[in-house]
């Protein structure tokens, strides 16, 4: 799997990521530790050399993972995580209540403050077991501190050298433009996908012209166009699917009669639709990588494979084609 520069640093990802959110459990209804490691390797073993976790993705637990599953294999790997949501603070903004693995109540708040983003550094490195972050990111932005002193903290980290390169996820057009001006920003990590195509508007074309990378999430939509979620499907207690507005029963026949148009391609190529789906993200001129979620080693394995055909500029433009509607009509927007 060939690497990309990511915008204008000289960090290397891999096209596909390995997220690392659904391995924690956490909202996902609960985990396997031993087919979440195996997951990470199967996917290292696959060509899929970066990994994408976050500090509150189970409370640690799941950066306790990825420390666990890379060890020995550490020199090979990028590895990407997130700051500035706290479950084990009182200060922040945006404070909403969750269910932590062990099924205590957690509340979750976004703090962005200089202080907290050293300390969490600090946490993230011990749980990971590593000397230094690849990719640095704020997780969300935090309204009751100043973007300009969280932004100043993360780029001291990078000239301390606790982490190589500097991101942000879901930061709006004008944040970002307000930070990038302070320091380079190295990538952002937004929301894209064939049903969620918002970054178009600003963020795609301003991070082309300032050459920021482009890591995308749910490129899936956690599932909704891999195929599998049926309108029939029913999910486990914990699973946040069970009330995301995307998954209505009327929204996933919506995708259902989208994803039958574009079959015919996914079999000409000898490819699943999760696989057809990965490799059109991935060809998004902008779109650095894609950001995929596994939770066993078979899933890693296939969405590893997405990329060992390529699309046709005509399949391309057929199979956004075949989203355009149910891009403007799914509802209830997130």
């Amino acid at each position: 799997m060939q690497s990309r520069k990511l915008g204008g640093s000289e960090l290397q990802v891999s096209p596909i990521i390995f997220g690392a959110w659904a391995i924690s459990g956490w909202l996902w209804g609960g985990t396997d530790e031993n087919e979440s490691i195996e997951a990470i390797h199967a996917a290292i073993d696959n060509g899929i050399t970066t990994i994408d976790t976050a500090a509150v993705y189970g409370m640690g637990y799941s950066e306790e993972l990825v420390g666990k599953a890379i060890k020995g294999k550490r020199d090979k790997l990028i590895i990407a995580t997130k700051c500035g949501n706290r479950w084990d603070s009182e200060e922040g903004s945006g404070a909403w209540t969750t269910k932590g693995n062990d099924g205590r109540d957690y509340t979750i708040r976004r703090n962005s403050k200089p202080d907290s983003i050293v300390y969490e550094c600090e946490q993230s490195l011990n749980r990971l077991g590593i000397d230094v972050i690849d990719l640095y990111q704020i997780h969300r932005p935090d309204t009751d501190t100043p973007l300009d002193d969280s932004w100043r903290a993360m780029e001291k980290l990078r000239q301390q050298g606790k982490v190589r390169v500097i991101g942000v996820s879901n930061y709006d057009i004008e944040q970002l433009r307000q930070i990038n001006a302070v320091a380079p920003v190295a990538s952002i990590q937004p929301p894209y996908s064939l049903i969620q195509r918002d970054i178009e508007k600003d963020i795609l074309p301003f991070c082309r012209e300032h050459k920021i990378g482009i890591i995308c999430y749910s490129p899936l939509e956690r599932g909704l166009l891999s195929g599998s979620v049926t309108p029939q499907r029913t999910f486990s207690q914990g699973d946040h699917r069970q009330s995301h507005p995307y998954f209505t029963i009327e929204n996933r026949r919506r995708v259902a009669d989208a994803l039958q148009k574009i079959k015919p391609i996914a079999d000409r190529h000898h490819a699943n639709l999760a696989q057809l789906v990965i490799n059109w993200t991935t060809r998004v001129p902008g779109i650095t990588a894609a950001i995929v979620g596994a939770r066993n080693a078979e899933q890693s394995e296939n969405n590893a494979k997405s990329l060992l055909f390529t699309l046709t500029s005509d399949e391309l433009g057929d199979i956004r084609a075949a989203f355009d509607e149910t891009s403007a009509t799914l509802t209830p927007k997130e």
